[in-house]
């Protein structure tokens, strides 16, 4: 099955084909960072007229890519949910228009499901069950991953997530947006020791995240050091991925389990890549990432998962339907075990 994947959950367009044999022919992603950024964030209107703009070119170059024709997609998969409503409407519009003039089946896919099965785009595949990490702006999420389809969350963030931290740390430090890449990159030439910042509900039982407190933990230090930006960004991205480590060993150790699939956006932080590769060799874990680049939002994870669903029936109807906020913890799902 050829499954065309489109993803316009925030401020990426992301379109790809998932061949459920051949594994991935072609994707292209398109960022709006140079469109958002002399506003330091997403806007919600722009970015769904930009994905207005891109997405039916996009369309035609990735098939193009792929050497297929319209006629040889067996099914269209979009991002229905969590996301801007706007912007997921453009891809859910489309997507569904397309299946219906093309007269094969459509699925919404929930974006954060996308980020748990990205790491099966690659050669080097987790098995069932493992633990899943979830870290991006929006979200930071622990995850029992029993088999596709079937998630229990463990622990999540009550504030901001692990993403969202970094933007908002980097720009109380006055880096460019986005925050997140710029204050990693900043924290290379810095101090990791020279501050000591809190680990939020690391001293408490149970799997949640807290974060906020380390924005203005770093807010208040800038004030003392206003001289020590690289310092302080060092500090930062310590306090946040030892965190994240403490709670996945935690977590690790209650389940019993022998494989970590990391992805979203913060996942190819590089610091977070290092340490947590010294823990699963320590904890004799497998530990599983996304490549680079599908650590972002993009298509091909979103193609993938409404892959998986397509081949086990699964299916909409004509209605279009888009969530803003929607629980991983409540999707039905007819999945088995099997790849």
């Amino acid at each position: 099955m050829r499954v065309l994947g489109i993803e316009t959950s925030c401020d990426e367009t992301g379109i790809a084909i998932v061949d459920s044999e051949k594994g991935l022919l072609a994707h292209e992603l398109y960022s709006q960072v140079a469109l958002h950024a002399e506003y330091g964030g997403v806007v919600p209107e722009l970015a769904s007229r930009d994905h207005i703009q891109k997405i039916l070119p996009m369309i035609e170059r990735v098939i193009e890519k792929a050497g297929l024709r319209t006629e040889d997609i067996d099914g269209v998969a979009y991002t229905s949910g969590p996301g801007l409503v706007g912007a997921l409407l453009v891809g859910a519009t489309l997507g569904r228009s397309l299946a219906y003039a093309w007269n094969v089946p459509a699925i919404g896919v929930h974006h954060m499901e996308g980020h748990l099965l990205a790491p099966f785009l690659e050669e080097r595949q987790p098995e069932f069950p493992f633990l899943a990490l979830l870290v991006s702006g929006g979200h930071t999420m622990l995850i029992d991953v029993e088999a596709f389809g079937k998630y229990r969350v463990l622990g999540e963030s009550v504030d901001d997530a692990a993403g969202e931290a970094f933007d908002k740390t980097a720009k109380i430090l006055g880096l460019s947006y986005p925050g997140g890449p710029a204050l990693a990159k900043l924290a290379l030439t810095g101090d990791r020791k020279r501050f000591k910042f809190p680990r939020p509900m690391t001293d408490r039982p149970g799997l949640d995240f807290s974060f906020s407190g380390l924005k203005t933990f770093a807010l208040n230090t800038l004030q003392e050091n206003p001289d020590a930006k690289a310092d302080i960004a060092a500090a930062f991205e310590d306090a946040v991925v030892n965190t994240l480590r403490i709670k996945c060993e935690r977590a690790l150790k209650e389940g019993m389990y022998r494989q970590l699939v990391v992805s979203g956006g913060v996942s190819a932080n590089l610091y977070l890549r290092e340490l947590f590769d010294k823990m699963g060799a320590e904890h004799g874990v497998d530990v599983f990432y996304p490549r680079q680049e599908f650590c972002t939002d993009n298509g091909a994870m979103i193609a993938f998962a409404g892959c998986q669903r397509l081949l086990r029936g699964e299916h909409v109807g004509l209605e279009i339907e888009v969530k803003a906020r929607w629980s991983l913890d409540s999707l039905s799902s007819r999945f088995s075990s099997d790849v």
